[in-house]
């Protein structure tokens, strides 16, 4: 047995001459206690390098002060900015995070969901994700549940979301003031809600503007930077004219700059192209890429408060 972990509140309170409560309330810092006791607390945990065993604390309390994550892509500037707004404001806290990633996989959100639970984390955060509205009404009943970049029917005062929606509309018509009336889009994944509601956005923005919508000017893509090429060489086989393109994220406007670059394609002489995120490495680009900014570190932050 180590000296950490042989040191007790008993043995603290001997040497600070004071009351076990006292130590107690010291450490919980929840009720006052007169300077003089608490300096001598203090002290004597000092001089004793005492550590607290915050499990079996938690047990004691009923609180594990932990708070699980769950991300869909460790390693998406989106959602690692998000976790970063998470981290940041949980330090300033007694909690710490747990994470896990759901990888795009509802077997593997559930799994993680199950474990986190069972883990008996004091709240959860899930970032995006696919887990059906019924079953996470039914966890928002077990255990403190926030929601980030997705908005659930039933929960919506849980949920920190942009509108996707309007920033589609928005991207859109700034295309379209800009005098394009052929405007691609390259969407991100058909069954995810952010893409869905980008795509809506920019279909209302023609439709309003008088402008037919073409289906060959619109390109399923997975928001990785290979589908932003992929997407851009399909729309390029299908001979359809083309003046502008609405990408669905910064990653895979990356990526369709990159073939444009290669077809000979000017930007934006050619070719004007807006994305969505606006990712830090966007302002690098040359040129530099206009992009729809969304406030990802800031969610994380209000998530965690």
């Amino acid at each position: 047995m180590t000296k950490q972990e042989s040191v007790t509140i008993q043995d603290i309170a001997d040497k600070a001459n004071v009351s076990i409560s006292t130590v107690s309330r010291v450490l919980n810092g929840n009720t006052k206690v007169g300077e003089g006791y608490k300096t001598a607390v203090l002290q004597a945990i000092e001089e004793l390098d005492y550590r607290p065993n915050f499990f079996a604390q938690g047990l004691a309390s009923g609180h594990s002060y932990t708070i699980g994550v769950i991300t869909q892509n460790v390693g998406s500037p989106v959602y690692d900015a998000i976790l970063k707004g998470i981290l940041e404001n949980l330090s300033q806290s007694n909690y710490s995070p747990i994470f896990a990633d759901g990888q795009w996989d509802i077997d593997r959100e559930e799994h993680a969901i199950e474990t986190l639970i069972a883990k008996r984390v004091d709240g959860l955060i899930i970032v995006g994700g696919s887990t059906p509205t019924e079953r996470l009404i039914s966890i928002s009943r077990q255990i403190p549940l926030i929601i980030v970049a997705r908005i659930v029917p039933g929960l919506e005062s849980q949920c920190i979301y942009m509108d996707n929606y309007k920033a589609g509309f928005e991207a859109t018509q700034y295309l379209i003031d800009q005098g394009h009336r052929q405007i691609a889009h390259l969407s991100g994944i058909h069954l995810h809600q952010d893409s869905q509601e980008r795509a809506r956005g920019y279909q209302d923005a023609l439709a309003q503007a008088s402008i037919v919508i073409n289906q060959d000017l619109i390109i399923e893509g997975d928001f990785r930077r290979q589908s932003g090429v992929m997407g851009i060489e399909m729309l390029l086989t299908k001979n359809e004219p083309f003046t502008a393109v609405f990408v669905a994220n910064d990653q895979m406007a990356f990526g369709a700059r990159l073939a444009l670059f290669r077809r000979g394609i000017r930007v934006p002489d050619d070719v004007s192209l807006v994305g969505f995120d606006d990712q830090p490495d966007s302002a690098y680009m040359i040129p530099p890429l206009t992009t729809i900014r969304q406030p990802s570190v800031e969610m994380g932050i209000a998530a965690a408060k």
